[in-house]
């Protein structure tokens, strides 16, 4: 497994991932969640600033295509939406509990992308994709 592969970077992906829903758990107590998540990403843009200025990434962001415009767009009007519901179920749940039912995201992506994009995962994927979703319904619906 290359150390500059996409497996290792989605493995990183996903230490972040579970680190920010402990973390948010704990810094949400007392705070409204849609405020949390205003500072969250308020900390997120000036991170990203400064980590595309040090690594030379830098463009003008005037020049990119109307189409890379509106998906980005869109993309972010998505993030933005899943973090306020994800912020919000942090606060009334239990982290165990509402960042696996999150990650039922996993087994949209799979349809999306089959749909709109035109992938095709394999049988075995598909198994993998299931058990997620069969996973997410175990926790989802109390005894």
């Amino acid at each position: 497994m290359a150390l500059n592969g996409w497996f290792f970077w989605a493995s990183l992906s996903a230490v972040f991932a579970a680190l920010t829903a402990i973390f948010a758990k704990i810094g949400i107590k007392g705070v409204d969640s849609d405020l949390a998540t205003l500072i969250r990403t308020g900390i997120i843009g000036v991170v990203l600033s400064g980590f595309v200025a040090w690594a030379g990434k830098w463009q003008n962001p005037l020049l990119l295509p109307g189409k890379t415009w509106l998906f980005l767009s869109l993309s972010g009007l998505a993030t933005g939406a899943s973090w306020v519901c994800y912020f919000r179920a942090l606060q009334m749940g239990e982290a165990s509990k509402v960042a696996p039912v999150d990650k039922f995201s996993l087994v949209l992506v799979a349809v999306f992308a089959s749909a709109f994009l035109g992938e095709r995962p394999s049988p075995r994927e598909w198994l993998g994709i299931g058990l997620v979703a069969a996973g997410v319904l175990v926790l989802a619906f109390k005894r």
